[in-house]
């Protein structure tokens, strides 16, 4: 049996935090079809003279707000989530333990490019996990692009499987209520509890995408492993861009609602991302708890993501073994 590999899959990150290199981040990300349904002629006008050039240095900065010694979070928390998968399947599986890597749709390393490198070394069969819980065409259907793309390249077609989602998986869930758990113990607990997911167009849940649905599951799951009722937690969606309609209800929107019930303090977590990064250091750390604050607010405290805590790479673990069959 030829040896295995399982490649972690994020969206990726600009290489440092300047205008130039978010420039170059956001022309890729927002230039796949999967991201922005917008005809592509008019979209390539917009996206390189108008909004490139308003946002580049905007977005700059807010990465300057929240960037790490060691570099962007999301590529840090991801070079650790690997180093500690590896660090499990190793233990529990010696030398028949499969390698772990990383790879971003955006930016480097590339699937591509990691693939490339891993075939070198013989890896012939490859378990993509996109670190994406709940399934959307935007997130993990560029992913399956991407396999896609490698496969009609390939004159020698790698023996690929991709997990499609985990938003109900039990280990997932756990690690995320552990969090939680573990923040109240430490901190307190504040009078709600809100999940705020990234959001996406509706049209795009209108034609048949998933990740809504998706969403409300995992939502439930960890509300159900937390023992709350329904008054004391509620979703929203984050994030969104443009003039189309999002999900809703959105963050600001449900933040304001509670306010005026009379609500002074919650707890805010974002279950649909696996590592903390701009969307969840920058605008659910800062730019709402500015907001909530400022509107009379007086506790807000952010619960972290999974990021590479035990039992989230324990669950990582599982799937692993679960599509790979380390356990026969």
């Amino acid at each position: 049996m030829h040896k295995t590999s399982v490649i972690l899959v994020n969206l990726g990150t600009p290489e440092e935090p300047t205008p130039a290199a978010i420039a170059r981040f956001l022309t890729a990300f927002l230039s796949d079809v999967r991201v922005v349904e917008v005809p592509r002629l008019i979209w390539w006008f917009l996206l390189r003279l108008v909004i490139i050039p308003l946002r580049a240095k905007r977005v700059a900065h807010a990465y300057h707000e929240i960037w790490w010694e060691e570099g962007s979070p999301l590529r840090v928390v991801s070079g650790r989530q690997v180093a500690g998968l590896q660090n499990v399947l190793s233990e529990r599986y010696g030398q028949n333990a499969p390698v772990v890597a990383e790879a971003m749709t955006y930016g480097k390393p590339s699937l591509k490019e990691t693939i490339s490198c891993l075939e070198e070394k013989g890896i012939e069969k490859f378990l993509i996990i996109p670190m994406y819980p709940q399934y959307s065409g935007s997130t993990t259907g560029a992913i399956y692009d991407q396999v896609a793309s490698i496969i009609q390249e390939s004159r020698n077609i790698p023996d690929m499987t991709v997990i499609k989602s985990f938003y109900d998986h039990a280990g997932y869930i756990q690690s995320i209520a552990e969090v939680i758990k573990n923040h109240w113990a430490e901190n307190g607990r504040n009078e709600k509890l809100l999940m705020s997911f990234h959001g996406i167009p509706q049209d795009y849940v209108d034609k048949g995408d998933p990740y809504g649905e998706h969403c409300r599951a995992t939502a439930d799951a960890v509300a159900k492993a937390l023992g709350l009722g329904s008054s004391e937690w509620s979703m929203s969606f984050q994030s969104r861009f443009g003039p189309k309609k999002w999900l809703q209800p959105y963050t600001d929107d449900q933040l304001m609602a509670w306010l005026k019930a009379g609500v002074k303090s919650v707890d805010i977590v974002s279950p649909a991302f696996t590592a903390d990064c701009l969307e969840t250091l920058e605008e659910l750390n800062m730019a709402y708890r500015e907001i909530f604050l400022e509107q009379g607010g007086e506790k807000y405290h952010y619960i972290p993501c999974v990021n590479d805590t035990p039992s989230f790479i324990d669950a990582l673990a599982e799937m692993t073994a679960n599509k790979l069959t380390l356990n026969q």
